[in-house]
């Protein structure tokens, strides 16, 4: 009996950019098989900084809580003005990284757009996708942005690390370039209440080498 093929989620004739996939309502599983990675969620082992390297975490949490209390987070710009620019700007600092917002990058038809937020350091790289809601689409819209930096960085790290963020509920993801398989870590953290693991994290990216 022959077996039958299913009709590609990816049409060759089209152009695709990563929001295209935030967009799209097929299992994430099946959207990455069609890039040739394989999706699996598991707890990650995350890099993990120092605490005693967060010597302004208290002001940053003062400064975000007053944000949160005071400043209508209902559009996306807010939310990353607000809360996602100050994280990421005291990472940045502690890590001596350079921040690029709406980092522009073409691999293919299928791998192009805009990242919304990439940071650089000496060791490492990091990615972060601000989403308005829905986490799990988000999230398939990150892992192509990790699939596309594996050619477009000039880095032999062997994993790729990047976060999806509704501003108050992060998630990390990897991509395991060898493997050619993304994971979807299985912990959620929470602004303001996971702060100080959330930024140990952080820093622990950009900081392993």
């Amino acid at each position: 009996m022959t077996k039958r093929h299913r009709p590609p989620i990816l049409k060759p004739n089209e152009f695709y950019t990563f929001r295209s996939y935030f967009q799209m309502k097929f299992a994430p599983a099946d959207i990455l098989r069609e890039l040739g990675v394989s999706l699996t969620k598991a707890t990650i082992n995350l890099p993990i900084a120092a605490s005693e390297l967060l010597t302004r975490l208290p002001d940053l949490r003062q400064r975000l809580e007053e944000a949160i209390a005071r400043v209508s987070l209902t559009s996306e710009a807010a939310r990353r003005e607000v809360i996602i620019a100050p994280i990421l700007l005291e990472v940045a600092q502690i890590t001596k990284a350079i921040v690029n917002i709406e980092y522009p990058i073409e691999v293919n038809q299928y791998l192009r757009g805009d990242l919304d937020y990439y940071l650089q350091s000496e060791h490492n790289i990091l990615v972060v996708e601000a989403k308005q809601a829905d986490l799990t689409r988000g999230f398939t819209q990150l892992a192509t942005e990790l699939i596309a930096l594996d050619t477009w960085v000039e880095s032999d790290e062997p994993i790729l690390y990047g976060a999806v963020t509704t501003v108050d509920i992060w998630q990390f993801g990897s991509f395991d370039r060898q493997e050619r398989k993304v994971s979807q870590d299985l912990m959620l953290y929470r602004v303001p209440t996971d702060l100080e693991i959330l930024m140990q994290i952080l820093v622990g990216i950009l900081m392993q080498g």
